[in-house]
């Protein structure tokens, strides 16, 4: 039986009305600390958000989420939080927040195949 790892992931959310609390899910961030695993993925439809939120800068929050991005890769153009270890990245990238770029509250699991895992939960939550 293949050896499976305990992950958590977050769903990234763009909440344009923080008052409000409505959001669309965005993109998802998976971290495996036995693994030293941190991915995120994101696809913003900006058609759909600017339906849903006419007063909505897409372009902003493009630029807000290429930044989450960056600091969960870990390269330099993610600032000095991206130089931080990955479970630190992870935790900073899930703290409550009330800004634009919002995750879900992180939920715990086991996979034998964290990429397998994190694309199934790309389509289920995001697509």
């Amino acid at each position: 039986m293949p050896e499976k790892y305990l992950y958590e992931y977050a769903v990234i959310r763009v909440v344009p009305r923080v008052e409000r609390e409505e959001f669309v899910n965005v993109g998802i961030i998976l971290f495996s600390k036995r693994k030293k695993y941190l991915k995120a993925k994101y696809v913003l439809h900006g058609d759909k958000l600017k339906t849903l939120f006419p007063e909505v800068e897409v372009e902003v929050i493009e630029n807000n989420l290429r930044i989450f991005d960056r600091i969960c890769s870990g390269v330099k153009e993610g600032g000095p939080i991206a130089e931080f270890e990955i479970p630190e990245r992870f935790r900073w990238l899930t703290a409550v927040r009330s800004t634009s770029i919002q995750t879900s509250r992180p939920h715990p699991g086991f996979s034998a195949d964290l990429d397998m895992t994190f694309e199934k939960l790309f389509r289920e939550l995001v697509l």
